[in-house]
């Protein structure tokens, strides 16, 4: 449930003079949920709708990470005119499914919605804050604090509580269909920075061995990987200083 906020850390590392345009994708943060669901290709749309708003006439330096990386690296492959250059801090694709695994997967999905999800609330932002912390031991409590107060807000009991849409924790019906993926990943034109965290989890809870991982950075014709040391999933909030020198120095 990220938010735009929380990548203020980065911008404020960055040495060079950059525009930065962060948005909330639809139903995370500040920006409007989805009357129904969330289907997958609408943020491939919304980002070439904030293209054609913010740049419609040259193309962009993209960065995505995790969910966004996923959604900026098949854009970049869709619309490869629009990308100058491409940053992917792992967003580099699911565990692939199987046909199999579809009749359990609607099942699940069909059962979640006669009971909607939603999110723990906190007495306060500090409440919330320390429980980010211990989701992420990188993480101090000042930005702890400034990520709670930008992605929460305040309910009519006087508690805390989310303000992404809990919709996202419904089980997705659609299936991963890794090939589709690496179809578009592979007409991806412009150099691709790939970044990972040397001590994430969540990369290898993604992959099927190193062959899985070797196969899908073979997909970009141009491609150079980058590891951050002392560093998890959410790089922008553990080494925001080392992964703003590696985008100043590619995108320069």
């Amino acid at each position: 449930m990220d938010v735009c906020a929380s990548f203020q850390f980065l911008v404020d590392a960055l040495e060079r003079e950059w525009r930065v345009i962060a948005p909330d994708w639809r139903g995370f943060g500040l920006s409007a949920w989805s009357a129904n669901a969330y289907h997958f290709p609408d943020y491939f749309a919304d980002l070439d709708r904030i293209l054609d708003h913010y740049r419609a006439d040259n193309p962009v330096n993209l960065v995505g990470h995790s969910m966004g990386g996923n959604i900026a690296g098949i854009y970049a492959g869709v619309r490869p005119q629009r990308i100058n250059k491409l940053a992917l801090l792992e967003g580099f694709g699911l565990k692939d499914s199987e046909p199999s695994h579809a009749p359990a997967r609607y099942c699940k999905w069909l059962d979640q919605l006669k009971e909607p999800p939603s999110f723990k609330t906190y007495a306060s932002a500090e409440e919330f804050a320390r429980r980010l912390q211990q989701n992420n031991s990188r993480l101090t409590f000042d930005r702890a604090l400034y990520i709670a107060e930008h992605s929460s807000k305040r309910t009519e009991l006087g508690t805390i509580e989310l303000l992404s849409d809990p919709a996202h924790k419904l089980t997705n019906p659609v299936l991963y269909r890794l090939e589709e993926a690496k179809a578009c990943w592979s007409q991806v034109t412009t150099p691709t920075l790939w970044i990972t965290g040397a001590d994430s989890a969540f990369m290898r809870s993604q992959v099927a061995g190193p062959n899985d991982y070797a196969a899908r950075k073979a997909c970009f014709k141009q491609l150079r990987e980058e590891v951050i040391p002392d560093c998890g999933h959410m790089m922008h909030h553990d080494q925001p200083l080392a992964l703003a020198k590696l985008l100043d120095d590619f995108f320069a």
